[in-house]
């Protein structure tokens, strides 16, 4: 990558809306209702990836060995981080009830390693154990995020500086590949380095982020959804797509991911061509958000095309764009950047949210997950409802990050 266009706000949208928190209080009123609702059924098993028909059922398991309360795959901690969000906001013994029974659950699944040769035991152990930890100092779910943080250090493959995503770490055609979704994952680990006082985790989190920075960023400021590296010599090598349209394409979750997740290392390690970059990122993909404020599962698509909308996308992006603006120096773009999250919830209550959807038990509809496998097309997704539930906090009170 040679430099990263900043192509500005083309959008003026953001610019004009009125910074109206008016929704706020009602819009998590109804989100309480709905994860109150499905507190019960959802305590000792845990909710699939995403709804059917607007609805979530309990997961079920593909693979011997994952049969314990359904928490396997990548999403459970979701669920789990939406009920530390709601402990958070009432004070009611019964979330963190809920919460400690996951604990439990995390703690065997990491001791046992069910399903954790992957990535994404940032997202899983983050939202469950460390938001636990930090809340109850329940001291299960800091030993658990600190397993998790020690087993998440073995995909790391130092020559190349990255965390390679999922994928066995000795097959040759596997190797070396990273996704844009990791710079989530990395929170776990700056996380380890600062209750311990190791560096190593912060160390191969910012290397990781850099080489993100530097490769997996186009020119124009899109994203690559993946990216592969020869573990031995470290020489990147090219980029491609998993989930979005085409490989020079623009996976909007994916953007989603850099927008929030360069600030968050930028909070970490204090380097702020993060930042710089995530305004970049940010501005692309506001410039390509329709009317409505939802944008199209890949950002190669607008009105007109026929396409999906992706709710979780732009709910990832309003909490990315809360975070970034407590970081950008220039008032005008701090501005914008809360006006552009405050709008942005607004539009995904009003719009997308089960507020008129008594039968369903989700928070936010018309979510993709993986359009080109068809799966959860036009459907509520687990981490739409978390990042939505997020950034409505993030609007009520002086929220200390999870991350």
């Amino acid at each position: 990558m040679v430099g990263v266009l900043n192509e500005g706000v083309r959008n003026d949208r953001y610019r004009k809306a009125a910074a109206d928190l008016g929704f706020v209080d009602e819009a998590i009123a109804h989100a309480l209702q709905k994860i109150s609702g499905s507190l019960e059924e959802f305590t000792s098993v845990f909710p699939d990836d995403t709804t059917r028909e607007n609805r979530y059922y309990p997961r079920i398991p593909e693979k011997p060995g994952r049969e314990r309360g359904g928490n396997f795959g990548w999403t459970t901690s979701f669920w789990t981080g939406m009920i530390w969000l709601a402990y958070e906001l009432t004070g009611e013994d019964k979330y963190r009830e809920a919460g400690e029974v996951h604990i439990d659950s995390f703690y065997r699944r990491i001791q046992e390693k069910i399903d954790c040769e992957h990535h994404d035991l940032g997202f899983l152990y983050t939202l469950s154990c460390v938001s636990g930890y930090r809340l109850t100092g329940n001291e299960t779910a800091r030993k658990a995020a600190l397993m998790a943080a020690d087993h998440l250090m073995t995909r790391y493959f130092e020559k190349a500086g990255i965390i390679q995503a999922w994928g066995d770490l000795n097959d040759p055609n596997q190797r070396g590949r990273i996704i844009i979704d990791c710079l989530m994952n990395l929170p776990l680990l700056y996380w380890a380095s600062e209750v311990t006082g190791e560096d190593k985790y912060q160390q191969a989190a910012e290397q990781h982020a850099k080489n993100a920075f530097k490769w997996i960023v186009r020119e124009d400021a899109s994203t690559f959804h993946t990216y592969y590296f020869d573990t031995e010599t470290g020489e990147a090598k090219f980029g491609k797509t998993h989930q979005g349209y085409r490989d020079d394409s623009c996976w909007a979750r994916g953007q989603a991911w850099g927008i929030y997740g360069f600030p968050l290392s930028y909070k970490y390690t204090g380097n702020t061509e993060f930042t710089e970059l995530a305004e970049k990122l940010a501005h692309y993909f506001l410039n390509r958000t329709p009317e409505d404020g939802v944008v199209y599962w890949d950002l190669a698509f607008t009105d007109g095309s026929g396409e999906e909308k992706d709710s979780s996308s732009s709910a990832i992006t309003a909490c990315g764009l809360h975070e970034l603006a407590k970081y950008t120096e220039d008032p005008e773009w701090k501005e914008y950047y809360s006006r552009a999250a405050i709008a942005m919830l607004k539009d995904l209550y009003t719009g997308y949210s089960t507020k008129d959807c008594p039968d369903s038990n989700a928070l936010l509809l018309h979510g993709v997950y993986a359009k080109p496998e068809k799966l959860g097309v036009d459907e509520a997704n687990l981490w739409g409802d978390y990042y939505y539930l997020e950034g409505l906090v993030r609007l009520k009170k002086n929220w200390n990050l999870y991350w």
